[in-house]
């Protein structure tokens, strides 16, 4: 029930990046004309063979309605789209088998990838988004990331997303990727930046380089998702960057242009 047509800058880095690493799917039950009038068991099994997983419309719709709730409660809009973002931002686009080839296939919440330095705070996310995962166990955990990020952009006042779903969920710890695949804010030891040696760079735009072009992606896709950033703060247990406190986000201001009362987390700083 989404209606924006196309992905503007504001709408990459709005879903996580998430229609870069789509499984083919759509908003309505998935059922090819093929196995129309076919059991559901063979429906299931046919989608599993595929790679593609069967979840109605009307699952989508509600899951969609609980975290809209949930999120305009928490106000938990950026830590959402971060969560979004960094399950997708393992994709390596010169592998071909999935789930070897990462990406958007909620593998974030296993340990030890939800225990990788850049996802430190993330189980706090897995955590609010638990119950809606309960009460829809047909949406797969990757699309209710994914899901989770675009809705929290629209609440927070930006375009609606125009989202597809059928992921598939990563079936264990042993589908996560290896620690290293996203930026680095800072440059480590030696002055350079990145967690693996194929991602490394003396200077901040080259790492961003090597982990985008990495995913198949190109200098626009950079500029969204680093812009991203504008939403949200910095925590120095998560980032490891940022104040541990500023006049803006000592819980004295309002941080809601709605006037509702902000129940965020106080703390951490801008990261502009």
């Amino acid at each position: 029930d989404n209606d924006l047509g196309k992905h503007d800058a504001g709408g990459l880095a709005a879903a996580g990046c998430a229609d870069a690493f789509l499984a083919p799917a759509s908003t309505s039950l998935f059922n090819p004309p093929a196995l129309r009038g076919s059991s559901c068991l063979g429906q299931r099994r046919f989608m599993n063979a595929v790679g593609l997983n069967m979840v109605s419309a009307a699952d989508l719709k509600g899951a969609k309605a609980e975290l809209e709730s949930i999120i305009d409660k928490t106000n938990s809009n950026p830590i959402m789209i971060r969560l979004a973002w960094h399950d997708s931002g393992t994709h390596d686009a010169s592998i071909k088998e999935w789930p070897q080839c990462g990406g958007a296939i909620g593998s974030i919440r296993f340990d030890p990838e939800i225990k990788h330095g850049a996802n430190a705070g993330l189980d706090t996310a897995l955590k609010i988004l638990e119950p809606v995962k309960k009460k829809f166990p047909e949406v797969s955990y990757a699309d209710l990331f994914q899901m989770a990020s675009a809705c929290a952009i629209e609440l927070a006042g930006g375009p609606k997303i125009d989202m597809k779903y059928g992921r598939v969920d990563a079936a264990g710890p042993e589908d996560c990727s290896p620690e290293g695949n996203l930026p680095d804010a800072e440059a480590g030891d030696g002055g350079k930046y990145g967690g693996k040696p194929e991602m490394e760079d003396t200077t901040p735009n080259g790492h961003l380089k090597k982990v985008f072009y990495r995913m198949g992606l190109g200098d626009e896709e950079i500029v969204a998702l680093s812009g991203a950033h504008t939403l949200g703060r910095a925590f120095k247990d998560r980032s490891g960057l940022g104040a541990e406190s500023t006049k803006f986000t000592d819980g004295s201001k309002a941080v809601r242009k709605d006037g509702k009362e902000g129940i965020g987390r106080k703390g951490g700083s801008s990261w502009t």
